[in-house]
């Protein structure tokens, strides 16, 4: 029997100690609203089933992901790496005999549960046809400030036309898959591909995508859990 290939899949690297989040777990599955964060990732990803199929990616040994995924009907791949754009990459080769030749590939942070199920069909919409991908993002507001490694101000960076990357960023899977392997110091995928010459597409994010980094964070997460518009998916 032939085996299905899919033409749009989601990563969720998954491999992080989330070490300033100060918990004695990964960030990744530390409780909000009585399930893992990573549960609630999932199921955010799982609202457009344009998405046809979801990895998340672990360290080898790694077991903590596997009911969580099994319930969410993800798989789970043992091969997480040092780096972010280690685990993307060793992700995308672990699932290339899975995809056809033009399949769209989005990265997600397991670390950001809030992702709206608007802003996750909005990228979609705008990237099914791009020739590059893209990633949601959300301009700066704040005035900016570099400093030194005393924290005294060193000068105000213009804030003109400078966007915050957020998560999932979307690119063609081939494509990605070339572009980490050739910039494996990358921090996100988009900077991947800007590094081929490449520019990908920004798409308006939300807010309520935010990043589970610190303690802190995560009352704020459980708020937009509780009152968004992905919320019904999530509980």
């Amino acid at each position: 029997m032939t085996r299905r290939r899919y033409g749009c899949i989601a990563i969720v690297p998954a491999g992080g100690s989330g070490a300033r989040f100060g918990a004695a777990l990964p960030k990744q599955y530390v409780e909000i609203l009585g399930k893992p964060v990573l549960e609630h990732t999932l199921a955010a990803l799982r609202t457009d089933a344009r998405i046809e199929q979801c990895f998340v990616v672990v360290p080898p040994g790694e077991k903590r992901a596997d009911a969580i995924a099994a319930a969410a009907g993800a798989t789970v791949l043992y091969c997480a790496g040092a780096t972010r754009a280690a685990t993307v990459h060793a992700a995308l080769a672990a699932t290339a005999s899975q995809v056809t030749a033009d399949a769209w590939a989005l990265v997600h942070d397991a670390a950001r549960p809030c992702l709206p199920r608007s802003a996750l069909a909005a990228l979609l919409d705008a990237l099914g046809e791009h020739p590059v991908g893209g990633l949601l993002a959300l301009p700066v507001a704040d005035t900016l400030k570099r400093v030194d490694r005393t924290h005294a101000v060193i000068e105000t960076l213009p804030r003109e036309g400078v966007w915050r990357a957020q998560t999932p960023q979307m690119f063609r899977h081939a494509t990605l898959m070339h572009a980490l392997a050739a910039a494996p110091d990358v921090t996100d995928e988009a900077q991947a591909i800007e590094a081929l010459g490449l520019a990908p597409r920004v798409v308006p994010g939300s807010a309520a995508n935010l990043k589970i980094t610190h303690a802190d964070d995560a009352a704020l997460a459980a708020y937009h859990l509780a009152h968004h518009d992905h919320v019904e998916h999530s509980r």
